[in-house]
């Protein structure tokens, strides 16, 4: 499958819009994910098929997430990922190919009330503002998509950054999925 479709789908916590945010560094490895965050979701891509998404514990405190389209069970992306929580969010981090900036991916993810799995990405926009203040520290890379950002702040920035209440804009929901089963 194409780096670009693995990256849509098996990432499709992100739909990529053309641009995006890249991290030098990945969340630490020292956090266990929720327990609710595990098991079988269903949402639709970003062409409006359904979905899977099945999250299990990979060991050593990362998790590996199965994505396949309901209408091809044998077409499945894997990758591995981590999370942690800062403040009040949980956050997620996974490597991406080369063509889109390799380093890592961050997004942010909570339960919602009606116990859907909402997944957050962070606005281009508002992260190159936060560069042009100063708050963070950056540079441009190109990708096949476009012209993305490789922050190279330290993380413990990133997240001071990220947790502080009024930059809560600077994420922008993703993706909604529902538990399957249970």
């Amino acid at each position: 499958m194409k780096a670009w479709r693995v990256v849509v789908i098996a990432l499709s916590f992100l739909l990529l819009s053309g641009c995006l945010v890249t991290f030098k560094e990945p969340l630490p490895t020292r956090e266990a994910a929720p327990d609710a965050l595990l098991g079988t979701w269903a949402s639709k891509n970003a062409w409006g098929e359904p979905l899977n998404l099945r999250i299990s514990d990979a060991g050593g405190q990362r998790y590996k997430a199965v994505s396949y389209p309901e209408a091809k069970p044998g077409q499945r992306d894997e990758y591995l990922f981590t999370v942690s929580r800062h403040g009040r969010r949980w956050y997620l981090s996974a490597p991406v190919p080369k063509d889109f900036g390799g380093h890592f991916i961050l997004a942010g993810f909570e339960f919602s009330e009606k116990h859907e799995l909402v997944v957050y990405n962070l606005d281009l926009e508002q992260i190159n503002q936060a560069v042009a203040q100063k708050l963070l520290s950056a540079s441009t890379v190109e990708t096949v998509e476009g012209d993305g950002v490789l922050v190279d702040s330290p993380m413990d920035a990133v997240f001071a950054y990220l947790d502080d209440p009024a930059n809560a804009d600077v994420f922008v929901e993703a993706v909604r999925y529902q538990r399957v089963g249970k």
